[in-house]
């Protein structure tokens, strides 16, 4: 069983950034390839990004490419999303998975606001 903690939502006003941190447990947390969600208020789930495990290369959706970035501490057990020129269309609860070889584990998720 593979625990995953998201951190560092908040509150923040349009243009700013915020950095989110994702831990997850494991000795084997190196070999996880690790993505990001995020669901809006009467929203499906959708796909921020992701990081693969070996090479540590990067995917993004459309909307947040270009402004958010995905990087990885294996030291650290730990992914992080940098998010920059926040937009209020990016207000969501941002949610950080594992796919390790048992399966994909998921997190509780954490709160950005962003305001206009």
């Amino acid at each position: 069983q593979v625990q995953v903690v998201e951190s560092g939502g908040g509150s923040v006003q349009a243009g700013e950034s915020l950095r989110l941190s994702c831990v997850a447990s494991g000795r084997t947390f190196s070999s996880y390839s690790m993505g990001w969600f995020r669901q809006a208020p009467g929203k499906e789930r959708e796909f921020v990004g992701a990081i693969s495990w070996r090479v540590g290369s990067t995917s993004y959706a459309d909307s947040v490419k270009g402004r958010f970035t995905i990087s990885r501490d294996n030291a650290k057990n730990t992914v992080y999303l940098q998010m920059n020129s926040l937009k209020p269309a990016d207000t969501a609860v941002y949610y950080c998975n594992a796919n390790a070889a048992g399966g994909t584990y998921w997190g509780k998720g954490t709160l950005v606001t962003v305001s206009s």
